[in-house]
């Protein structure tokens, strides 16, 4: 693509290289002692608009007011994006937002607009998309220029306040802006037309009868297999960004496969992330990801949706594998967010920031002498020895806790109470600040993580945690039948995305799977059906990111590929499939093969961009398997049954759980077809197995259960 649409003559796009910057994380909402100054950001919900109310910029959040004003006085729009857990978003507030004379010329010849990109996911999308066709690369802090008409025509990542790493000053690039608004109009705003009618395209898709091809998985395999990191584990060099879709997707290759080299893959990455410093060894969870390519120097913010996915991730690789070490990470990380991501009302919140005390990482790591003064002599020996504890450190004169060989995971439970020690010393530091924000898309990644943790270790304060949090995003986060984006403060933020919607209701889908308990799968039904009507294409296959209430954006998005997050689209996928199996409605599957067909041509491209909805259509592949179990609640016989089942790794299994001596039985037999005419033998717990059209024998002991599902 041409990259020459803007200031040609004026910038040079080289200049402002755009590069990605993202790094550093989270910030509360800081104590301001004098407010010099208030802006229209005060009246928001979110943490990252609120940190700016009080910049000398006379910022605006999105919105018809900043577009009129625009409009009325002829001035561009200055479009700044970012999160609250963003270290260059903050770095760029204190250089240049809170700094007077760079405020009087945005003030004086822009109209300011600042962003969350993580309450509106689909203005960032947007306007990345030009970024990166403008520059060749993108990240946050994301600023733009835009006509009055939202047109973008300049923009970048983060500008410094002088000239600089090979990027001009922003009070530079502002003034030269201002200047060429002046005296090149017509030229900006035909390279702004050029540039919008390019990114409208970049989201177009062409279905395709039959969906993606067969030999899809095996070429993405391939490309993996090439990829590899042999020595370090994951995937490319530094940075190095923990990969959930794609260690998803070698697991379910692997199982259906029976490829050992992708297993491999898969463990040797899982197993280096758990030993690594982008792992929190005292106290659980993952940071975002690391600097360099040992897994060991991350930046130490930590995300919900990270430790959501990975959870999951650890979990399957535990029902893979029956590793240890996989089931201590999946617990560790679950009780993090337990312990420090729950809000009172039982929702999750966002993030934690990667800076103390302005030092990023202070809260996490340790000099030897710190550790020395804490634990016993022979403690210390063998910490220092398992955890890799030097003199000199290797993080700027202090130690990130890691394990630089693997060792007997034994060691851990030797060392719990050294570990526990360090944890109360730690948590008396100043903790990093958090992103109290809860996202409804990131709940249900959580809830799922939660449900699969009870199924999977037996822990029912893991579903107590799930049923906790998804109540409280039908009572807290919901309008009517309608999802919300966040909720902040006591208020409801934005509408939802098809992301919001489509994990949701796939948790909803894992509570009904890991309780039984029929409304959560109605609750789910509700929302899937919501989302078809929201985001569904009359014209076309696939989902559209938003609903289309917000007028002003350019386009209304289709994402099939994945990010930090697996793409809405794709969660749908499996969502769909899911509800046609327990529900019986053939209509389920008519749209998720739309969505797939949409996808196709795209994936079958560039597999690696879309491997969680290879994921997704892998639980259609073959012949479907279906598990039900009838027994009474809290019946020894009817536990060891469902516990036989979910210690198996079974990605396209439908299993559920339901008690036929229960009085509203025969109901639940009408509305879920796989129930029906399927009760206890002889008073005895019972399980029924079929595979695609075909059922087989009931069996009633969980030898005869593991010797039929073995055999499938």
């Amino acid at each position: 693509m041409k990259r020459n649409y803007v200031l040609v003559g004026l910038l040079s796009l080289a200049v402002v290289c755009g590069c990605a910057k993202e790094v550093g994380e989270i910030v509360v909402v800081e104590e301001v002692i004098e407010k010099k100054h208030t802006n229209r950001l005060a009246d928001e919900t979110s943490p990252y608009l609120l940190q700016h109310a009080h910049n000398p910029v006379n910022w605006y959040p999105w919105g018809e007011e900043a577009f009129a004003l625009a409009r009325e006085q002829d001035k561009p729009l200055f479009v700044s994006i970012g999160y609250s857990s963003c270290h260059w978003c903050h770095v760029m507030e204190r250089e240049s937002f809170e700094d007077e004379a760079t405020a009087a010329i945005l003030n004086e010849h822009f109209i300011a607009i600042k962003v969350d990109r993580e309450e509106r996911p689909d203005i960032d999308a947007i306007y990345m998309s030009a970024v990166q066709a403008m520059t060749g690369s993108g990240g946050w802090p994301l600023n733009v220029f835009l006509t009055p008409e939202l047109k973008p025509f300049y923009g970048g990542t983060y500008f410094p306040p002088e000239d600089g790493y090979g990027r001009p000053s922003f009070k530079g690039l502002l003034t030269s802006i201002a200047q060429a608004w002046k005296g090149r109009r017509e030229e900006i705003e035909k390279n702004a037309g050029g540039l919008t009618e390019a990114i409208k395209g970049y989201s177009q898709t062409q279905s395709v009868a039959g969906g993606i091809d067969a030999g899809v998985p095996q070429s993405a395999a391939g490309v993996l297999k090439h990829a590899f990191d042999s020595r370090r584990g994951g995937f490319g060099g530094a940075p190095k960004f923990p990969q959930e879709a794609q260690l998803q997707f070698m697991l379910r290759y692997h199982a259906d496969t029976g490829d050992a080299e992708v297993l491999d893959m898969a463990t040797r990455t899982l197993d280096a992330m758990a030993y690594g410093g982008i792992y929190d060894q005292l106290g659980g969870g993952f940071h975002r990801y690391t600097v360099d390519a040992e897994w060991l120097v991350p930046h130490f913010e930590k995300m919900l949706y990270n430790n959501a996915q990975l959870a999951q991730v650890y979990l399957e690789a535990y029902q893979v594998t029956k590793k240890p070490l996989y089931n201590r990470i999946a617990r560790e990380t679950l009780d993090y967010v337990l312990r420090d991501m729950t809000d009172a009302e039982g929702g999750f919140h966002a993030a934690e920031d990667a800076d103390s005390e302005g030092e990023e990482g202070k809260f996490y790591v340790w000099t030897k002498q710190e550790l020395e003064s804490t634990l016993s002599e022979s403690d210390f020996k063998e910490f220092s020895d398992y955890y890799g504890v030097t003199a000199g450190g290797n993080f700027e004169g202090h130690n990130i806790l890691n394990v630089p060989s693997e060792k007997d995971d034994d060691v851990v439970s030797k060392l719990e109470v050294a570990r526990d020690q360090l944890l109360e010393v730690r948590s008396k530091r100043v903790r990093p600040g958090k992103d109290y924000k809860i996202i409804s898309a990131w709940n249900g990644m959580m809830i799922s993580a939660y449900a699969k943790g009870y199924q999977v270790l037996g822990e029912k304060r893991y579903l107590l945690a799930a049923e906790r949090a998804a109540r409280f995003v039908k009572s807290s986060m919901m309008e009517g039948d309608d999802l919300v984006r966040t909720y902040a403060g006591g208020k409801r933020g934005a509408p939802g995305f098809l992301d919001d919607y489509a994990n949701v209701a796939n948790s909803f889908v894992d509570l009904y799977e890991a309780t039984g308990n029929a409304a959560w799968l109605l609750d789910a039904q509700k929302l899937a059906e919501r989302m078809t009507v929201l985001f569904g294409d009359e014209n076309g296959g696939g989902l559209f990111f938003s609903a289309g209430r917000d007028k002003s954006l350019l386009m209304r998005r289709k994402d099939y590929t994945d990010g930090a997050t697996k793409s809405g689209n794709s969660v749908a996928v499996l969502l769909l499939y899911r509800l046609a199996r327990l529900t019986g409605e053939n209509s389920y599957v008519e749209l998720a093969e739309g969505i797939v067909a949409a996808a196709a041509t795209s994936v079958s491209a560039q597999p690696l961009a879309y491997l969680n909805m290879l994921s997704s259509v892998y639980f259609e592949k073959g012949e479907p398997l279906d598990i039900v179990i009838t027994g009474k609640t809290g019946d020894a016989g009817t536990a060891a049954l469902v516990a036989a089942v979910r210690r198996r790794f079974l990605p396209g299994a439908v299993v559920i759980v339901a008690d036929s001596s229960a009085a509203g039985y025969p109901d639940m037999q009408k509305s879920i077809p796989l129930l029906e005419g399927r009760g206890m033998m002889d008073g005895k717990a019972t399980a029924f197995v079929c595979v695609g059209r075909t059922c087989k024998l009931p069996v009633t002991t969980v030898e005869e259960l593991e010797s039929l599902i073995d055999s499938l």
